[in-house]
């Protein structure tokens, strides 16, 4: 009786983990492997022996920080950084500006048709950014797009800057998953709130401003923390949008000279070593951005 009720017992605890093995070894698989060996690939690098004919005469060797010496001194990857941040600059507060005034029009108690509304804004998230960039970079087009057909027939013939294309791309894209988050904050605000702010007076723009918007600030906080991670690793937009203008290098952003050095130059191992120091980055930029905002909730709480 004993050792059966040891069996069940073992059984029980142990549960929890058969649940997990799947899981874990999905994930030591498919995540922290191939991370693993990018890391050790960007210590080190071929050394050629003679004219690099015949076996050997290509060895793979110990580098150490040299790929990523040459990696933080490479001119493009630099320039392809301060052009992600730029493009950043505008991305970010449009697009997070525009999903919390949709969420907060929907919120509000006169919309009507909010569920069709919510689909519509929604709705461009859940095309892929592929096939978003090519519908955009068709639209951009001269000879094909609808709208110079029109602007040229008012007399505009200015070409758009590339910042602003590829910045529009992003904000169609992403508003309505942002929005999506931010109404679902919205919608978990007690209606005792609201009506306490009614009786004493408030009106609607001052609910949203000094109730609805500091309530969802959590919610600001991780789609900014989201869209931090997805601008810094822009790469389907200009990738798409590549073939149609020659306006996009191939090292417009630092993901695009990642794929070039990897696949068109046979580089991996430099490629590897910016690859590891992207990633660097944009742990510490998140990490930062999220414990400025813990001290800044933890202040505000203090008050």
């Amino acid at each position: 009786m004993k050792s059966t009720a040891r069996r069940k017992s073992y059984g029980v605890k142990g549960a929890p983990y058969a649940f997990l093995l799947p899981a874990t070894i999905l994930f030591a698989l498919f995540f922290a492997l191939p991370i693993g060996y990018a890391v050790w690939l960007s210590f080190h690098k071929v050394k050629v022996s003679g004219l690099g004919l015949g076996s050997g005469a290509r060895k793979e060797v110990w580098a150490g920080l040299e790929n990523y010496t040459d990696a933080l001194t490479d001119s493009e990857l630099v320039h392809g950084a301060l052009r992600v941040l730029g493009y950043g600059c505008i991305v970010v507060p449009v697009m997070l500006g525009l999903a919390l005034l949709f969420a907060l029009m929907l919120d509000s108690e006169k919309v009507r048709f909010a569920p069709l509304t919510r689909l519509a804004i929604f709705l461009p998230y859940a095309i892929p950014g592929v096939v978003a960039a090519l519908l955009w970079g068709f639209l951009y087009l001269p000879d094909v797009s609808p709208f110079y057909f029109v602007l040229d027939r008012l007399g505009y013939k200015r070409q758009g800057p590339l910042y602003l294309a590829l910045s529009n791309i992003a904000v169609w894209g992403g508003t309505g998953f942002n929005m999506i988050v931010i109404y679902t904050s919205l919608q978990a605000i007690p209606a005792e709130v609201y009506e306490a702010a009614k009786l004493d007076g408030a009106t609607p723009l001052q609910i949203a401003l000094r109730i609805k918007i500091p309530m969802v600030a959590p919610s600001l906080v991780l789609t900014f923390f989201f869209s931090i991670i997805a601008t810094i690793q822009v790469f389907n937009e200009p990738t798409t949008l590549k073939p149609l203008t020659n306006s996009v290098s191939t090292t417009w952003s630092p993901l695009m000279k990642v794929h070039r050095d990897a696949f068109g130059d046979g580089d991996t191992y430099s490629a590897a070593a910016q690859a590891v120091i992207i990633a660097i980055a944009t742990l510490l930029l998140s990490f930062g951005f999220l414990r400025a905002a813990n001290r800044r909730q933890k202040q505000e709480a203090a008050r």
